[in-house]
């Protein structure tokens, strides 16, 4: 008994000691000399005392550990996340609405043009929508990597044609890069971006190389507008308190996951909502797709890369890269409701 805790023991000393070294490299102060110190300090300490637990002063080896890593977790609770840095351009600016009635005015709405990842013209620009105006609802889901991972973007159309996108980013400094790993470990903070469809969409397909897929939303104006005034609201509390992005809890996809449940009611928990590339199979199934069509018939339809990438700088773009997307059929608040009942109650 006395062999197998020491080492269930040194199994937990082990794990702690690997989330404190990733913690310290990501978070402790200094350049990468003293970030390494930190790192090579600390797992000098862990190697040290798993080795001691195997002696006759076990419990000492533990409460020296348990005091340490306690010390370590007080100052891992005491990092706050901060709008003042020194930010990349693309999220220099914070995204905050103003709401009278109908009215939201929207400051700092993206629209730069694009040449390269590197080279642009800045625009920040103050916009203003009339909520009664809003008759559509667009999920875009890029493609970077592999089919599992992926951006997901969210536009709302108008009836006069115009289009508003919102994003939820890491929020870098210039000297970052991005890192899943670093996501788990406080190393960005979490932005909010409303964009120009123009902007968001085509330095995804037209500047970075991605393939992008777009997705016509099933669901009443009153939903559309719930989750266009919740995506503000959350825009706004960023601007207030900000929050550090997380890869698994706190990223594009969760947000969104957590502000429709709120307008719609239950939604089932589903491995597609940590991996954001198969979130259109989730969409499809607790229906909020057109079920006229097969997920594969809407997946084709839907891929706007090569229209992106003809329509470029076009004015009509928005119009462009929905040619050949069947719009949904018109679906009011009750058959809503009839309808994510019943493809909730197949889920659970």
């Amino acid at each position: 008994m006395r062999f197998a805790a020491i080492w269930l023991a040194t199994l937990a000393l082990g794990s702690c000691g690997i989330w404190g070294g990733l913690a310290l490299w990501y978070q402790a102060p200094g350049a990468k000399i003293g970030k390494s110190l930190s790192v090579l300090l600390w797992a000098a300490f862990c190697i040290g005392l798993s080795i001691a637990l195997h002696g006759d002063r076990t419990l000492l080896c533990l409460l020296t550990f348990a005091a340490v890593f306690g010390g370590l977790l007080f100052w891992w609770g005491r990092l706050a996340p901060s709008n003042d840095r020194n930010w990349l351009d693309d999220v220099a600016q914070m995204t905050a609405g103003e709401v009278e009635g109908n009215r939201v005015t929207l400051h700092n709405v993206r629209n730069f043009d694009w040449r390269t990842n590197a080279d642009f013209t800045q625009r920040w620009e103050t916009r203003r929508y009339d909520l009664e105006r809003l008759c559509s609802l667009d999920m875009i889901m890029s493609y970077w990597t592999i089919p599992a991972i992926a951006h997901m973007l969210i536009s709302f159309g108008f009836d006069d044609g115009e289009h508003v996108v919102f994003s939820v980013e890491i929020r870098r400094e210039k000297h970052e890069k991005y890192s899943e790993v670093g996501g788990f470990f406080k190393e960005f903070e979490l932005s909010v971006i409303a964009a120009d469809e123009r902007d968001v969409i085509r330095v995804r397909t037209n500047v970075r190389g991605e393939d992008a897929y777009l997705y016509r939303i099933l669901v009443p104006p009153a939903a559309i507008r719930s989750l266009f005034l919740g995506y503000v609201a959350e825009a706004n509390a960023l601007l207030i308190k900000p929050r550090f992005y997380n890869t698994i809890t706190v990223n594009c996809t969760t947000l969104v996951y957590h502000m429709m449940q709120r307008i719609v009611g239950y939604l089932p928990l589903n491995y597609r909502l940590l991996f954001s590339g198969y979130l259109p199979e989730y969409v499809y199934r607790v229906g909020g797709l057109d079920r006229r069509f097969s997920l594969q018939e809407l997946r084709s339809r839907g891929r706007i890369t090569e229209r992106a990438i003809s329509a470029d700088r076009s004015e009509s773009f928005s119009a462009d890269i929905r040619r050949g997307i069947a719009a949904p059929p018109d679906i009011g608040d009750d058959q809503a409701k009839e309808q994510h009942g019943r493809h909730v109650l197949g889920e659970r």
